[in-house]
């Protein structure tokens, strides 16, 4: 368990910084510290773990929506959900680019999951704020764009994560000031009259 822990550590830094295309079995063993052959007594490929470390990010990135709550005050949950989207960001910057880096590739290991997993709890939670803004309880919004917005404003601090530090500087912690701007903006949004 030790060894499928390293190992997926070190595919995790190997794929998120040169894709799955761009990665090789040889610079996985390197960055485990582990040989080719123990690499693959664990795994039966690049693929394998690659489709790995997809499986279990799946569940990891599902997460956040699927806390949004039917029943709880709808601005307080899309800005929830917003501040646990843009904490993946900060805590999982990793895993955020292995993720934008497949689904960059037209997902051809995750097309699966995207079917099977995240399309019905999008049009599940899509359904749920369509609610909100046909009740007046927030402003009406297209529920699939809002979703949108959400995944690129969060996931943009891991995605580009170098261009943000050139930008804000090596030194600055840009997650509070993007959490404050973050539910400032869809704050706004979500109570403008329509």
């Amino acid at each position: 368990m030790r060894n499928r822990r390293v190992i997926l550590d070190a595919a995790l830094n190997v794929f998120s910084q040169h894709g799955y295309r761009g990665a090789t079995l040889d610079q996985i063993a390197t960055e485990a510290g582990l040989s080719k052959p123990n690499i693959l007594y664990y795994f039966q490929g690049k693929e394998d773990i690659h489709l790995t470390l997809l499986s279990q990010l799946m569940e990891t990135w599902l997460d956040p929506l699927v806390e949004l709550d039917p029943d709880g005050d709808p601005k307080t949950e899309i800005l929830d959900y917003i501040q646990r989207k843009l904490d993946m960001a900060r805590d999982l910057p990793r895993e955020s680019r292995l993720f934008a880096g497949e689904i960059l590739q037209g997902a051809p290991r995750m097309g699966p999951h995207l079917e099977s997993d995240l399309k019905p709890l999008f049009d599940e939670k899509c359904a749920v704020i369509a609610g909100w803004c046909k009740a007046g309880k927030i402003a009406a919004v297209d529920p699939k764009h809002l979703i949108f917005s959400i995944w690129a404003t969060t996931q943009h601090y891991a995605d580009f994560e170098t261009q943000v530090t050139v930008l804000l500087g090596k030194d600055a912690d840009p997650h509070d000031a993007a959490s404050k701007h973050l539910q400032a903006m869809f704050g706004t949004l979500l109570s403008a009259k329509n």
